[in-house]
């Protein structure tokens, strides 16, 4: 099989071809076929007082005017066509708030150049009022195509391995580098009243083309970018890190045009690989003390094992990076002593509820892993799910900014496994939105989608699914269980979906037991955990012995499936597992239990199934 990660640089090379290659579209003209002379003046004469008649209508009421002394193009883009609604704002300029946050990047100068960008007529006399002393450069964008939407920017699936066509994302036009150096860029930004309004396609390039002539500026010159509008700029572009100054709908950057730059190397969206900045033959390197593999334990410490595992995995690809786990007051003092014991720094954090989820139910929780942002003693962290193998160093990943993910439903990243750069002013951000936005999953994933609509597709043999679905065929299915126990290891980074290894006997997947679980059964995958689990120590080992109430949920599966006879016949195979005849709770008895199973009043006495594991 092709390896998932091309070389960047030929990438990009592709890619850069590609739009030279695009035909530019010429202005309409108008031919005139009448061969009288004197006609062919009048008809002429008629067909100039139209145009100019339009564009002076056009000049008036246009939101966004290209001064051509400035812009990048000779001829106003309102000559042929008008404004893009999608570009519009409606946003009524607070002029006061514009002036507070320039006071704060002048520190007593004058700003002596300014970019204009999406400004109508009438906001452009007002900047030139409020800083009289500034030359103030009219800034011209290409819309981007009509046909562009932002589920061609992040399409569900692309061919990753590039077996047929290497995916190209749509061209977004650039600001072209005026010949004075810019102290600031203002933009007016739109946003849309609806939910959607972050995944907007206008918006994102505004955004980007903006990043894009701050860094093209040479030297280290500052550049500060004012974004006007009345909601937040991606925040994973312009970093709250970075925010100078903020003063109602006026929010003023100073990035740093480095990393900025770094960032715009970037696909515009999912629509192509983002491949790590730094070259990976030789290993990645990077500031060790300053990045960290972490994972989360809250509610509940059945992931206690899987945990431990993982952690053992990450020292087995060869990872000497920290690894910080944070854990609730529901994780008592023997299961962090596990957790130590396998290399965890163990950090104690409080719940974070979800307020949109049900009392006691499965995502009451889970904003829990918000607290990733508050681990500002590193620049960046690995987060990886508890139920996850490590198969070969991803320390690379680190060179990747954030949200760096695979893809997941639709347009969204799946959150089992993303590049985080900690920032308290960044949790403060997820802080304050949670009673706003609502999860399409009711979970942590689907907020994390709302917050970080611009997120960058790294391959999903970095989060590869332990999952085989029905419609895959008999040769997908084969390539799937290939990849699962290929030696030495193809994927990165296995994603144990349905339930997990160590709540299962070690002799099979018992996912087959279960015939809603049964696109999660894989023997192989199975014995890959295990094989993780035998590396470990005695010590380690204890973490995962099965509780009596999991070893009669078992057994009441496979009898169902006996029952049902189903026909991969894992019901009938004998069970070795040493577990089995471990007991680490009061009552030992599993078979006595398993006579009650099924009871109504089983759960009051302390005999209650085994939550089933996603």
């Amino acid at each position: 099989m092709k390896t998932a990660i091309m070389n960047r640089k030929d990438m990009y090379q592709r890619r850069f071809q590609r739009s030279k290659s695009r035909d530019v579209e010429k202005p309409f003209h108008i031919p005139i076929h009448d061969k009288n002379p004197k006609c062919n003046f009048y008809l002429l004469k008629l067909t100039l007082l139209i145009l100019l008649s339009a564009n002076l209508l056009a000049f008036i009421y246009s939101p966004t005017v290209c001064n051509h002394n400035h812009g990048s193009h000779a001829v106003p883009l309102w000559i042929w066509g008008g404004s893009d609604p999608r570009y519009e704002s409606n946003l009524d300029v607070n002029w006061e708030e514009i002036a507070k946050v320039i006071e704060a990047m002048s520190d007593g100068n004058e700003v002596q150049e300014i970019g204009l960008l999406n400004f109508n007529v009438t906001e452009i006399n007002r900047w030139k009022h409020l800083t009289p002393e500034s030359d103030h450069i009219v800034l011209h964008l290409d819309y981007v195509e009509k046909n562009v939407t932002w589920d061609s920017l992040y399409p569900e699936w692309i061919d990753e391995e590039q077996e047929g066509e290497v995916p190209i994302c749509p061209y977004f036009p650039k600001l072209e580098v005026p010949k004075k150096r810019l102290d600031l860029i203002a933009v007016k930004l739109p946003c849309n009243d609806d939910e959607n309004w972050a995944r907007d396609v206008a918006r994102l390039h505004l955004q980007l083309a903006a990043a894009g002539l701050a860094g093209a500026s040479k030297g280290y010159h500052p550049v500060h970018l004012l974004f006007v509008t009345k909601c937040f700029p991606i925040p994973n572009l312009f970093t709250c890190k970075e925010l100078v100054s903020r003063e109602g709908n006026a929010w003023l950057y100073n990035p740093n045009l480095n990393v900025l730059r770094e960032k715009l190397q970037l696909p515009v969206g999912s629509c192509e690989l983002a491949l790590p900045f730094k070259p990976t033959e030789h290993g990645y390197s990077g500031n060790v003390h300053r990045e960290a593999y972490t994972t989360i334990l809250h509610s509940a410490d059945v992931y206690v094992c899987g945990a431990i595992a993982l952690a053992q995995s990450i020292r087995n690809a060869g990872s000497k990076r920290d690894l910080v786990i944070l854990v609730d007051e529901t994780i008592n003092g023997y299961h962090r002593s596990g957790l130590e014991a396998a290399g965890w720094k163990v950090r104690e954090i409080q719940r974070i509820r979800n307020p949109k989820a049900e009392k006691d139910s499965y995502n009451e929780w889970n904003y829990s892993k918000f607290r990733l942002w508050q681990l500002t003693d590193y620049d960046k962290v690995i987060f990886i799910d508890a139920d996850m193998l490590v198969l070969r160093n991803i320390d690379f990943l680190f060179s990747m900014p954030e949200i760096s993910a695979t893809g997941n439903d639709a347009t969204l990243f799946n959150s089992g496994v993303m590049v985080v750069e900690p920032s308290d002013c960044t949790f403060q951000l997820l802080m304050d939105h949670v009673d706003q936005i609502e999860s399409y999953n009711g979970g942590d994933q689907g907020y994390l989608n709302e917050i970080f609509t611009w997120w960058h597709r790294i391959p999903n043999h970095m989060n590869f699914l332990k999952h085989i679905w029905d419609k895959d065929d008999e040769e997908e299915k084969t390539t799937k269980t290939r990849l699962f126990g290929a030696e030495p290891p193809v994927l990165y980074v296995l994603h144990y979906l349905g339930l997990k290894p160590w709540l299962c006997f070690r002799d099979y997947d018992c996912n087959w037991n279960v015939d809603m679980l049964h696109e999660f059964g894989s023997d192989v995958a199975h014995w890959r955990w295990w094989k993780v689990h035998d590396s470990m120590s005695e010590l380690l080992q204890q973490f995962c012995l099965l509780k009596t109430t999991q070893k009669a949920q078992l057994e009441w599966d496979r009898m169902q499936a006996e029952k049902g006879n189903y026909t991969d016949g894992h019901w009938g195979i004998k069970i070795r597992d040493r577990r089995l005849k471990r007991c680490i709770d009061n009552f030992c008895s599993w078979k006595n239990m398993l006579k009650h199973w099924g009871e109504e009043n089983m759960t009051n006495n302390g005999f209650g199934h085994q939550r089933r594991l996603p």
